[in-house]
């Protein structure tokens, strides 16, 4: 996992073949304008999905700890403050149901290890050894998840 500012996502673009495009876009776009909804910046290979909504409770949030086997997400706070929690999936010991490959999502009924907030225009990034559950707070929070292809 890594959280950084956008100002410093220069440093990230050697991390993946995907990430200089990912981040090319991100910085070249303007976040605030951009729709809530799903859609390609690269085909299979970058997606993109916008949400403007409520935070939740944690245990809203936890109820859905997730992880992914094909995408890396780059998860970019455009407004609002937004606490996520996090575990290595290594140190998960209770899957809930099956991983669902059209989604490539599993989730987990373990606890966060630790919490960290996000707030306007900071981002993490998490790897498929990253078991997350985001969108935890109060009030407005827009935010913009990258699917990158592994």
């Amino acid at each position: 996992m890594i959280i950084d500012s956008l100002s410093s996502s220069s440093k990230y673009i050697s991390l993946h073949p995907h990430f200089a495009k990912a981040f090319e876009y991100i910085n070249n776009t303007d976040l605030n304008a951009l729709e809530v909804g799903k859609f390609d910046i690269d085909g299979d290979n970058i997606r993109a999905i916008v949400s403007d909504k409520n935070g939740v409770p944690p245990a809203d949030s936890i109820a859905k700890f997730e992880c992914h086997d094909k995408h890396i997400d780059i998860q970019v706070c455009i407004r609002g403050n937004e606490t996520i929690g996090w575990k290595p999936r290594p140190s998960c010991k209770e899957q809930k149901g099956e991983y669902n490959p059209e989604k490539d999502v599993v989730f987990y009924a373990d606890a966060p290890d630790m919490y960290f907030n996000l707030t306007d225009m900071q981002f993490a990034i998490f790897y498929p050894e990253d078991v997350h559950a985001p969108m935890i707070g109060e009030g407005m929070i827009k935010k913009l998840v990258l699917k990158i292809k592994l």
